[in-house]
């Protein structure tokens, strides 16, 4: 047998002998195991500046970078919000960090330029589900979505969403702040 699929063998039966015992309650810690709150301190401090759900921060990075403050996209995004050099310059022109630095990988500089973004996203579309679209597409093609009845009836929603990527990434994101507001209420 192989060494991998004996240690998926031997952590199945980990799981079901927990769950025998402990019930649900294993359950729970092996979700909250999946669905981690790293970076509290600056999750609480930078979500509670910008009038977000600390739930909602930690869905984004999840489904951004897992964590990785060192990640780096194809498309020039870099560390735990993913933002590009381009965008974290912006944002941090219009929102200093805190401790005055601009390093994109610094966990407190990326997260706080995160926050201050998804926060002018909310407010420019007023949908969570937009901003979220133009947090990973951008705000060009979001409100160039939003103008033409190819993807929008309103100007204000969108009923198509023409990149694959962004369709999935919305839904990557919803299902984890949805998850989040379940282990974490």
């Amino acid at each position: 047998m192989k060494k991998g699929c004996l240690i998926g063998l031997v952590l199945i039966c980990l799981f079901s002998a927990g769950m025998v015992i402990g019930g649900p309650q294993v359950i729970e810690q092996v979700m909250k195991w999946l669905y981690p709150r790293p970076y509290e301190e600056i999750v609480r401090r930078e979500a509670a500046e910008f009038g977000l759900e600390e739930n909602l921060v930690y869905a984004v990075i999840r489904a951004e970078s897992g964590f990785d403050e060192q990640a780096e996209s194809h498309a020039g995004a870099h560390g735990l919000m993913q933002l590009t050099e381009a965008t974290f310059d912006w944002i941090s022109s219009l929102h200093p960090p805190e401790n005055g630095g601009k390093d994109l990988f610094d966990p407190s500089d990326n997260i706080h330029c995160g926050c201050a973004l998804l926060r002018l996203l909310l407010d420019q579309y007023g949908s969570l589900d937009v901003a979220l679209c133009a947090y990973n597409a951008g705000m060009g093609n979001v409100s160039g979505w939003l103008q033409g009845g190819e993807y929008s009836d309103d100007g204000k929603s969108l009923h198509t969403i023409p990149f694959p990527e962004t369709k999935a990434y919305l839904r990557r994101v919803k299902e984890n702040y949805k998850m989040y507001q379940k282990l974490y209420k």
